[in-house]
């Protein structure tokens, strides 16, 4: 991972220091960084093919002085010792130039001596070497480097004696750790290179080593998970100096974490097993996967000091179906809280995305105008990546005129118009389950005027959010008095309402009766056993945009 100075957000995948499969940030498959071989006489086979292949003997794997034009070079010798102070033949070394003549220098010179000599330009380098002890269990070091200044012939020792042991851990004494990630970063002259070491026991240990380097210029990060009998653990910190690690030991208290509780609904029945990906927003790391058996629900502590938290839900899925995922990004959290985050689970219907910055719904680019919303994301408004439909339509006309129709993808559809301002309705449908009468039925039309611009122009569009307390199989209690959250989102909450009307029905949208709306709550009582709900939506905002939301069977009694 020392080859960018942009750093990926992952280990790499074919070490031993590699995520698990299902991890969304992965390092890249070609990363140098994979972990020596607990048999030290392959990783010797190994280093000895490769020289042969390329007609070096091992010693000489490093560039050498060039012809005339070439930058002066200088010999850096790397001594490795082991934990007793002997020479070792088990390590795995990377130098990698940030500034100088030397920035673009990438090598990871060996020599079963333990001793290696190499030439390099004269430039700041990033070294960092990984240890193994003789045998399974004898442990790892890992000792860094951040500034390593060539500017005549140097000599580096990497000694496993300085190391200190990496001692973190959850405050259920049980637990058991799944992976972790050790990760430097190092920003000279405004190149940034990196490291990386991936873990998977308790056996690592590490140290800096050399001259401090500048202050603020090394960004480190250990994140370690775990599997407990009741929950699992994402702990994970932060420092910013001017040098790497030497040990590192935090016990966090349960008072001190926060909780994540994720629940995985299956609406309609579709019971299985999902998958739970919990892993900080910022910054690379491997993350915590596991299983979640539908409905049912996890709960993860994390440390509120790693910031941010990012929350992937994976539905169970058939086979030879691509897995339904969603999304949850960048929730705060706080010690001794829970936040609560419940995945697939009713009422089904339109949603937008009101993080800022973020992509418009619909947009106006000249004769092309597009929709690009997502139609059936779940009740707390994630976005499916797969949305199970049964079929979907979209259509839009100009002053009543059709222009088009487009069917398949849920909510996204692009025409083409001509430049006049005109009048618009734009009506998007989507019918889950198989698409009888009872299956679920989402529809949404829009009305707008729009006219060709000189730039790319966001559509007037609004959606509302219905937010009914559901059991996980999508259910509520029969016969009984509600308040339903009603949320509006879009240009009408962004501009202002000028009015909304809410109503349900009983019997499948086949007849309607108007609610009341108080305090933002839609208030109406529930129909018997094995009922079901349907609500719909009239809203008009301050500048005369429209919008009919109808979610026929949006949810069901028990």
């Amino acid at each position: 991972m020392n080859d960018s100075s942009t750093p990926h957000r992952t280990a790499p995948a074919t070490s031993r220091r590699t995520a698990p499969a299902t991890s969304r940030r992965t390092a890249p498959a070609a990363s140098r960084r994979t972990a020596p071989a607990t048999n030290r006489r392959a990783i010797l086979r190994s280093l000895a093919l490769t020289a042969a292949l390329a007609g070096t003997s091992l010693s000489a794997l490093a560039p050498v002085a060039a012809a005339d034009g070439a930058p002066e070079t200088y010999t850096l010798t790397i001594r490795h010792l082991d934990r007793a102070g002997a020479a070792t033949e088990g390590y795995r070394t990377h130098v990698t130039g940030i500034s100088g003549p030397g920035a673009s220098e990438e090598l990871t010179p060996y020599d079963e001596s333990g001793t290696v000599t190499v030439r390099l330009p004269k430039g700041r380098y990033l070294l960092d070497s990984t240890l193994e002890g003789p045998g399974a269990g004898s442990g790892t070091d890992w000792i860094v480097q951040p500034r390593l200044d060539v500017t005549g012939d140097t000599t580096v020792t990497v000694d496993a004696r300085t190391t200190r042991p990496v001692d973190v851990r959850p405050p259920e004494p049980g637990a058991r750790p799944l992976n972790g990630l050790g990760f430097v970063e190092v920003t000279h002259e405004g190149t940034t290179r990196s490291a990386n070491i991936m873990t998977s026991s308790n056996g690592l240990r590490v140290a800096h080593l050399g001259p401090t380097a500048e202050p603020g210029s090394v960004k480190e990060w250990f994140d370690t998970y775990w599997s407990g009998a009741s929950h699992d653990y994402a702990l994970g910190y932060t420092f910013t100096s001017g040098r790497a690690l030497t040990g590192l030991v935090r016990r966090p208290s349960a008072a001190s974490l926060a909780t994540v509780e994720i629940r995985g609904a299956a609406p309609e029945g579709a019971t299985g097993t999902g998958f739970v990906s919990v892993q900080p927003s910022a910054g690379p790391t491997v993350g915590l996967v596991q299983p979640l058996e539908t409905p049912g629900a996890v709960t993860v502590l994390v440390t509120p000091e790693r910031g941010l938290w990012d929350v992937t839900y994976s539905g169970p899925a058939a086979p030879e179906t691509p897995p339904n995922r969603y999304f949850a990004h960048g929730l705060a959290v706080r010690a001794g809280a829970t936040t609560t985050h419940t995945f697939d689970n009713a009422v089904f219907g339109p949603a937008l995305d009101t993080a800022p910055g973020a992509r418009p719904a619909g947009v106006r680019d000249g004769d092309a105008l597009a929709l690009d919303l997502p139609l059936l994301a779940d009740g707390e408004g994630h976005a499916p990546t797969a949305p199970r439909f049964h079929s979907a339509t979209t259509t839009l006309h100009r002053d009543g005129v059709l222009v088009g129709t487009r069917q398949g993808d849920p909510g996204r559809a692009t025409f083409t118009t001509t430049p006049g301002r005109a009048s618009y309705r734009l009506t998007a449908t989507a019918t889950r389950g198989d698409g009888t009468p009872t299956s679920g039925r989402v529809t949404a039309s829009w009305t707008f005027t729009s006219a060709a611009a000189s730039r790319p122009a966001t559509l007037p569009l609004s959606t509302v959010r219905f937010a009914p307390a559901l059991d996980l199989d999508g259910t509520a209690p029969a016969g009984s008095p509600v308040r339903v959250p009603v949320t509006v989102q879009g240009a009408a909450a962004a501009t202002g309402v000028r009015s909304l009307t809410v109503s349900m029905s009983t019997d499948g949208g086949t007849t309607w009766s108007r609610v009341p709306v108080v305090d933002g709550r839609a208030g109406f009582r529930t129909p018997g056993p094995g009922g079901s709900v349907s609500l719909r939506a009239e809203l008009t905002d301050v500048q005369g945009n429209t919008l009919t939301q109808t979610l026929t069977n949006a949810y069901r009694t028990r």
